[in-house]
């Protein structure tokens, strides 16, 4: 059923190079003023649907509406988005402000409101005194800020950003995805962004939609996808999954070797035999005094090798029973720690104790794990 609230509307989608399909059947809705971020590894099809919706790569099959009219076949010039591109795509023959202004003077805007607009712009993106510059003068960041401004100088009705952060140092990719998102809101433009970059991926959108292979695994809110993954790739592409091979019991709990694990009840086909239970490092819990009285799913470790990660480690754990899968040749249990637990209990390598998986924090998967 179509969302009211939809703004961009992407109807069966496909898209072939030759006899390699890049995208597979996709349908998907945006809302008005949404931030989504298109998510996946390499190749998986991100950049090409986000140039199918801009008309750079028209698609083989499907439709795609903007604001009720069918863009599905026009060209680029005719539809209504601003882009800014990971390489800035600066003049660089122009100045700031008539980087600035390129759009603007296309559509035969009088000077004087060019000039306020690129004013506007350039305290918007915090470089009011950078407006004589050229490009070569500047950070990449400032470089990344101009091209932003540039991109809703037309004041578009969607902006598409294709990675356009993965080119700069850490610390400033850190600081501009906080202004980026800053500037959406302020604005209200419907956004889609283009990432490999996980932590962009949570730490920006309203919706996070995942691909892999061509096709869509998975649509929800940063924290859906990240507590709910609806799939094994989802589970282990996004943040740090452990994977365990396990068998269903008869109490439709889960066996690992002469240990049962309690889980919430899932819908598992009744003809799989054995499952892989997913669990994320940080939700491993090292239990103080071993006082196991009040737990649930309880098993022996010690700690064979321990990392630091600044405000936690990660701990490498060998567990009776376990069998993991793929994610660990050791066939060890990755669990995080906290720094102040760490000192408190003095856990180091060669510690044992006892672990808790609080059984809301398992998940289930009938399916093999994927790989990218």
């Amino acid at each position: 059923m179509q969302d009211t609230n939809s703004f961009l509307r992407i109807k069966n989608l496909t898209k072939k190079f030759g006899t390699f399909t890049a995208l597979n059947d996709i349908s998907l809705e945006i809302n008005e003023s949404e931030f989504v971020c298109f998510l996946g590894p390499s190749g998986c099809g991100k950049t090409t649907l986000l140039r199918a919706i801009a008309g750079l790569d028209i698609q083989t099959y499907g439709e795609v509406h903007q604001a009720g009219k069918d863009i599905s076949v026009l060209p680029p010039t005719e539809r209504d988005f601003g882009i800014v591109f990971q390489s800035y795509a600066l003049f660089p023959n122009l100045s700031v402000e008539k980087n600035i202004a390129y759009g603007l003077e296309n559509r035969k805007v009088g000077k004087a409101a060019r000039q306020k607009r690129v004013s506007e712009l350039l305290e918007l993106v915090g470089l009011p005194d950078q407006g004589d510059k050229y490009p070569a003068q500047l950070s990449g960041g400032q470089q990344q800020r101009i091209a932003l401004a540039r991109a809703i100088a037309t004041s578009p009705g969607l902006l598409l950003l294709d990675e356009p952060l993965s080119a700069l140092d850490a610390k400033v990719r850190v600081h501009l995805r906080h202004e980026i998102k800053r500037l959406q809101r302020k604005l209200g433009v419907t956004t889609i962004m283009v990432t490999h970059d996980q932590e962009e991926a949570l730490t920006m959108a309203d919706r996070i939609v995942v691909m892999n292979h061509g096709v869509i695994e998975q649509t929800g809110t940063p924290l859906e996808i990240y507590r709910e993954p609806a799939t094994t790739f989802v589970a282990g592409f996004i943040g740090s999954m452990n994977f365990i091979t396990a068998s269903i019991s008869a109490t439709g709990n889960i066996q690992l070797g002469d240990a049962a694990l309690q889980c919430l009840p899932v819908a598992v086909p009744s003809n799989t035999k054995t499952v892989q239970a997913a669990v994320r490092p940080e939700d491993i819990i090292w239990l103080e005094g071993n006082n196991t009285s009040d737990s649930e799913n309880v098993l022996k470790a010690s700690i064979e090798e321990i990392e630091f990660l600044g405000s936690f480690v990660r701990a490498s754990l060998k567990v009776e029973g376990l069998t993991l899968k793929d994610n660990d040749s050791n066939n060890m249990l990755q669990a995080d720690f906290s720094i102040n637990l760490v000192r408190r209990l003095g856990l180091q390598k060669g510690t044992t104790g006892v672990i808790t998986i609080p059984k809301d924090r398992l998940r289930l998967f009938a399916d093999e794990v994927q790989t990218t």
